[in-house]
């Protein structure tokens, strides 16, 4: 049992230069921290420093340039969403000015920051050692007045909560869609572009709240166009477009249309003669009087001859 031990310790002391080598780790799916925080916690500006600490926060909770930020287990982490996931940070890609928050604004500080002054920072070149210092000279002085402003913090990150809280591959899409701030620190930034990259693709448009209610919009009650065989093209139809269908019989609206006017029925006007009676039809022409007028010439005269034809 004693050799596995000595077989486990170097191994880690092998693995432990390679971690340190790291700048903002990629966040594991599954991996704990122990941090679990139902709903956006309370962020309280520390005076005189660009961070936010989380008073009611059972951990060591921060909020710097965009990023949320922990120390846990001698570790640093951080990540874009106040629950995460968490992605490990490399002690020498933290920035300075979540390192030179005083001790006292620690909710669970370490056993070895006892003894360190509250109102100053932790004595990181101490806890991590010569190289790490050699390479953050002057670490812990720094020009108040040249310090940035604090970055707004990200509150539209409080409607998800519980079950709404997005998964990894949502967050990009939401903080694009949200927050606007453009961190400066390189870390910060490095991050930003990985979460972005891993998950624009997939995220082209605004995305709604997950079991959220919702105005409907006039894009969610437009119907959908009736489907239909799509058009075939060039090398399908010997490079002619293929003739347009037209659509189903019962798709092409009908119209109502109104009959025409009928042209208005002709009426005879015949003129009457109080002597002569109604007049009579008129013979077509180009032939003889009426039958009765012939007749009628056909008679004898009053003399009781009879008139030649």
């Amino acid at each position: 049992m004693r050799h596995l031990l000595v077989v486990l310790s170097i191994l880690l002391a092998q693995v432990a230069p390679a971690v340190a080598q790291v700048g903002f780790g990629v966040a594991v799916p599954g991996l704990s921290i122990g941090i679990n925080l139902p709903v956006y916690p309370q962020l309280v500006a520390v005076p005189g420093y660009p961070v936010y600490y989380a008073p009611q926060v059972n951990s060591n909770y921060f909020f710097y340039d965009g990023a949320y930020w922990i120390y846990q287990r001698d570790n640093w982490y951080a990540s874009s969403w106040y629950n995460g996931p968490w992605g490990l940070v490399a002690p020498d890609a933290v920035p300075l000015y979540v390192l030179r928050v005083p001790v006292r604004y620690y909710r669970r500080p370490p056993t070895y920051f006892y003894g360190w002054r509250s109102d100053a920072a932790p004595r990181w070149d101490e806890h991590w050692g010569h190289t790490w210092s050699q390479g953050h000279g002057g670490w812990d002085r720094w020009n108040r007045a040249s310090a940035p402003s604090p970055a707004p913090l990200p509150v539209y990150q409080r409607q998800y909560t519980g079950s709404r809280y997005p998964r990894p591959e949502q967050q990009s899409a939401l903080q694009v869609q949200n927050y606007r701030y453009q961190p400066h620190e390189a870390v910060v930034q490095q991050h930003y572009e990985t979460q972005r990259g891993q998950g624009g693709a997939n995220f082209a448009a605004p995305l709604e709240p997950r079991g959220g209610n919702h105005p409907p919009s006039a894009q969610m009650n437009a119907s959908p166009p009736p489907r239909g065989p799509a058009p075939q093209t060039g090398s399908m139809n010997g490079g002619r477009p293929a003739p347009v269908q037209a659509p189903p019989q019962h798709l092409v609206p009908t119209v109502q249309r109104a009959p025409p006017p009928s042209p208005p029925v002709p009426h005879e006007t015949r003129t009457y003669h109080q002597d002569r009676g109604p007049p009579q039809d008129k013979a077509p022409q180009g032939k003889g009087p009426p039958q009765d007028a012939r007749q009628g010439h056909e008679k004898s005269d009053p003399q009781g001859g009879e008139r030649s034809q």
